[in-house]
């Protein structure tokens, strides 16, 4: 298990347990010390009770740091997702040993100027609207049954609450290191 990966999962297995954030592993590498970028942490399941075998059980980052380091990003974006998605409210301590983790590490938003450069199985895109109420939409790049452009941006203007048809649109293009 990759060491950001591992570092999810103990950030989310200590807060559920005993409701603590982790303290700052002394083994992590310097890279993810020092580094500042936007993480997101998906949460599948494979619990029996669900029948849901790879199912997602949540998925929360920011495109952005907001931490001092990628570490930091890690831990506090595997603690909301564990009690903060709200299409699946808060993972409980009989759900722990059936969680697998993938970590995400984005590369700073490009703005799109042409929807050409764009591809869904290699950028993750970022849809917002261009005047009040400012709203947006991030969907993560390479996700199964999303192989168009166009299903992607549709996807992610549905998460944002977006209407394409009667909002202008803005579009930023990401890339991203996936650690499972």
């Amino acid at each position: 298990m990759h060491q950001l990966v591992l570092l999810a999962k103990l950030a989310v297995e200590n807060y559920i347990k005993e409701g603590k954030v982790i303290e700052m592993p002394k083994d992590l590498p310097e890279e993810f010390l020092k580094r500042m970028a936007g993480t997101f942490v998906t949460i599948e399941t494979s619990e029996p009770i669900r029948q849901a075998q790879g199912k997602l059980r949540g998925c929360i980052g920011t495109y952005l740091p907001t931490k001092e380091n990628v570490a930091e990003e890690i831990i506090h974006n595997a603690i909301a997702v564990a009690t903060e998605d709200y299409r699946f409210g808060p993972i409980q301590k009989e759900e722990l040993p059936y969680l697998s983790y993938t970590v995400y590490i984005l590369s700073q938003p490009e703005l799109v100027k042409d929807i050409k450069e764009l591809n869904p199985k290699n950028f993750g895109i970022i849809v917002k609207t261009a005047e009040m109420p400012f709203k947006s939409g991030l969907l993560l790049p390479d996700l199964e049954g999303v192989d168009t452009i166009e299903q992607q941006i549709s996807i992610a203007c549905q998460k944002g609450g977006i209407e394409p048809a009667t909002e202008k649109i803005i579009i930023y293009k990401f890339t991203v290191e996936k650690f499972e």
